[in-house]
C-alpha cells in the first residue's frame, strides 16, 4: 500500500506553473493498484456537522482523483470501482462521492479525450463501461500536479489568516488525521 503524507510547503516548487484563469479549463498539453491515500479529513461526523460545506467545496478535484486511479491501474477500471477507490481518497473523506457526479466527470473527460471507455459485456449480468487513460489525459494529470502545488499554497495562506484572525497557533504539521 502507498501512503503519501501531507507536507506544508513553505515555498513555491520551482516546476509548478501558474493556476489555469478559468477553473474548469481542460490541460490539453501536455497497474489495478489498492487506492494510495491516507485520509486526511475531519476525525468525526460531529466534525462536519459543526460546518456542513466544510471539504464539501473541492468537487472540481474530482479530475484530478479520477485521473490519479485511472493512472496508478494497469487495467481499465468500471466506474463503480472508481466511485469506491475515490471513497477513500483525501478528497473524499472515506465518504461515497456521488456517483452521479463521478459518472457525469467521467463523461465530460471523455467528451475532452482524457479517458475513453469501452463497453464490458459478460455473458451473465448488465453491460459496464470500462474506463482508461489516455496520452492526453496522462499530460492533464502531470498538469494537474503542478495546479495542486499551487491549490496548496493558496490553502496553506488560507488557513494560517484564517488561524490569525481567530488568535490560534497553528502547529507546522497539517491538522489531519493519517
Amino acid at each position: 500500500m502507498i501512503v503519501f503524507a501531507i507536507i506544508p510547503k513553505k515555498t513555491r516548487p520551482p516546476t509548478a506553473q501558474p493556476m489555469p484563469e478559468h477553473r474548469d479549463e481542460v490541460h490539453s498539453d501536455e497497474k489495478e493498484v489498492p487506492p494510495m491515500w491516507s485520509s486526511c479529513h475531519p476525525k468525526s461526523d460531529e466534525d462536519m456537522k459543526e460546518c456542513a460545506e466544510l471539504g464539501k467545496s473541492l468537487n472540481r478535484l474530482s479530475q484530478p482523483t479520477i485521473l490519479t486511479l485511472l493512472a496508478c491501474s494497469d487495467k481499465p477500471l468500471h466506474g463503480y470501482v472508481i466511485v469506491q477507490q475515490a471513497a477513500e481518497s483525501p478528497m473524499f473523506g472515506g465518504k461515497k462521492p456521488d456517483a452521479t457526479g463521478i459518472y457525469r466527470a467521467l463523461k465530460r473527460m471523455e467528451e475532452a479525450e482524457l479517458v475513453t471507455s469501452v463497453w464490458d459485456t459478460p455473458e451473465e449480468g448488465s453491460a459496464k463501461r470500462l474506463f482508461s487513460l489516455t496520452d492526453k489525459g496522462r499530460r492533464c494529470l502531470r498538469r494537474w500536479i503542478d495546479a495542486l502545488a499551487c491549490y496548496e499554497l493558496t490553502l496553506e495562506e488560507l488557513r494560517g489568516l484564517a488561524a490569525g484572525a481567530l488568535g490560534i497557533d497553528l502547529p507546522d504539521a497539517p491538522l489531519c488525521s493519517h
